[in-house]
């Protein structure tokens, strides 16, 4: 499946396809928002395509990737598992613990929360 956008709860998502190409430089998450201004309002990307740099928050990777987002204004969904990478790092946990309780970045297991999520906030 390509990337495409989809309707969830009444918000345009580019909905990211697991095996499309990774993320592993800030141009990379610069094309996505680019993708994204088709019409999209919140981009899901399946963790799977993050560098595993993403989740070790002292190469400031994800940092940077997330304050695009925000640039943009644009929210960035991080779907899937990442327990392996929650387990490995106190500092990630807390990161997504703040970051779910805000609006700009969340880190969902699948698209039914993601919908369901955005169900709420609309």
């Amino acid at each position: 499946m390509p990337d495409e956008v989809r309707e969830l709860a009444g918000v345009r998502v580019l909905v990211c396809d697991p095996d499309g190409p990774p993320v592993v430089t800030v141009r990379d998450a610069l094309d996505l928002v680019g993708a994204a201004f088709l019409g999209a309002q919140v981009v899901a990307v399946p963790a799977g395509r993050l560098d595993d740099r993403f989740f070790s928050l002292d190469t400031r990777f994800a940092g940077e990737v997330m304050q695009k987002f925000v640039n943009y204004q644009l929210r960035l969904v991080v779907l899937g598992d990442i327990s392996r990478h929650l387990a490995a790092s106190s500092a990630l946990r807390a990161l997504v613990h703040e970051s779910n309780r805000a609006d700009h970045v969340w880190f969902l297991p699948d698209l039914e929360a993601l919908d369901a999520r955005l169900g709420a906030t609309t």
